[in-house]
């Protein structure tokens, strides 16, 4: 009498390898938000600026490229509560226009570095060889150069429109991610339901978005969420030294540069820019240290 084995791996078996790690949910992200008194306030100032560029035109009393001879350098009064700078402009004015520019290259720079950055890891980790080289090597040297000096040198060959500036801070970018998705994925492409979905002939577009990316998307969200607050800084950075947001557009890098040329008429460009610059900055970091502690606790301080 022969004897029949089922070789085939049970259902139960494929499961329990693509669960071992579950996703955290939404529900645990704002639980870990609304728990901590930190965060919350973090979430509201975030929230605060954000309000703020929207509603801009809306809550600028003044025009903030209007200027005065008669209003040059005055300190702050109920008419300009935060005074005005050497060309009679008022500075809150200023300050709300320039929210705009600065939380849109932070919001939109990184959103773009981690798609790209992504496909590039991605596709490097998954498939390896000759194309993995070439990738890897291209990333090394950008990252061999410092995200402010590869952004000052592309800048200064782009120039500074909005869509110039978005590229410099995105490309500066794309190599941290690409490196992150690439180490990610080369660990989930060694997983049994990986393997068994190769092994059964899925589809590699279906294998590298149903199975790939979504089981390394957590360390891209935590990155991509600290890297908000890099890109504020490195827009100001750019701003500052001339190559980002031209005058007489606002931007706080640039409101920080013109207040610097005219420091004892009136410190308050400079005050108010850094003080700005701080809070969204300290904000970002801190909600994003949060997002890290849900989605990813096993690199989490």
């Amino acid at each position: 009498m022969s004897m029949l084995t089922d070789t085939r791996l049970p259902s139960t078996t494929i499961d329990t390898a693509q669960s071992v790690a579950p996703a955290p949910g939404l529900s645990d992200l704002l639980k870990n938000l609304f728990l901590r008194p930190s965060t919350m306030f973090a979430l509201a100032i975030v929230v605060v600026f954000v309000i703020v560029a929207i509603l801009a035109p809306w809550l600028a009393p003044y025009d903030p490229l209007s200027q005065s001879v008669l209003k040059i350098n005055k300190p702050p009064s109920w008419e300009n509560w935060l005074g005005t700078d050497q060309f009679g402009r008022d500075v809150l004015s200023r300050m709300i226009h320039g929210s705009r520019n600065s939380l849109l290259f932070g919001l939109i720079s990184p959103v773009l570095a981690a798609m790209f950055g992504t496909i590039l890891g991605v596709t490097a980790g998954y498939f390896g060889g000759v194309l993995d080289r070439v990738i890897s090597r291209v990333v090394d040297l950008l990252l061999a150069f410092p995200e402010l000096l590869l952004a000052i040198m592309i800048a200064a060959v782009l120039g500074g429109a909005f869509w110039n500036i978005v590229a410099v801070i995105t490309v500066a970018f794309v190599p941290g991610f690409a490196r992150v998705a690439r180490a990610s994925t080369l660990a989930v492409k060694q997983e049994p339901f990986v393997e068994a979905a190769i092994a059964v002939g899925v589809r590699t577009p279906v294998i590298i978005f149903r199975h790939i990316i979504p089981n390394i998307s957590a360390p891209i969200v935590v990155l991509m969420t600290l890297w908000v607050a890099s890109a504020i800084r490195l827009e100001a950075s750019l701003s500052f030294l001339g190559i980002g947001t031209r005058p007489p557009n606002p931007s706080w890098g640039n409101i920080i540069r013109s207040g610097l040329d005219n420091l004892f008429g009136s410190p308050w460009p400079i005050i108010a820019a850094g003080f700005a610059i701080t809070c969204v900055v300290l904000s970002f970091n801190l909600m994003g240290d949060a997002v890290r502690d849900v989605l990813d606790p096993d690199n989490a301080k």
